[in-house]
């Protein structure tokens, strides 16, 4: 069942996966973001504390482009086509440290400590 699954959402075995992954990176490009641009992390304390674990100049990455693309809807422009072709939508930058957080939030939940957002300090 799980290979099923993974062979329906994977755009190398599926067509409309990778109709959708096309059509996704064509709008990330227009705006010049990345696709873990899109998490919010006030939505999922683990992007939080993920971020927070990055260094300074990749989450000062994110925050320009973040900044760029919200001037650039205001604006209802589109970056140049010699800029969007420069892009890497889905060039990662958040996802192995997100998973590393997961494993740690799991492990404390499994020996049953306080996540580390939760925790406070006597």
């Amino acid at each position: 069942m799980a290979s099923l699954l993974q062979s329906f959402i994977d755009p190398k075995k599926n067509w409309f996966a990778a109709q959708h992954m096309k059509s996704l990176t064509k709008r990330l490009r227009k705006y010049g973001l990345r696709y873990d641009d899109l998490y919010d992390p006030y939505y999922d304390l683990d992007i939080k504390e993920a971020l927070n674990r990055l260094p300074k100049e990749i989450v000062e990455a994110r925050h320009q482009r973040l900044k760029r693309a919200i001037d650039l809807s205001m604006k209802h422009e589109y970056l140049p086509e010699d800029l969007q072709a420069m892009q890497t939508p889905f060039r990662s930058y958040l996802q192995d440290m997100l998973a590393l957080v997961k494993r740690e939030r799991a492990e404390r939940e499994a020996l049953g400590g306080l996540p580390l957002y939760q925790r406070t300090i006597p």
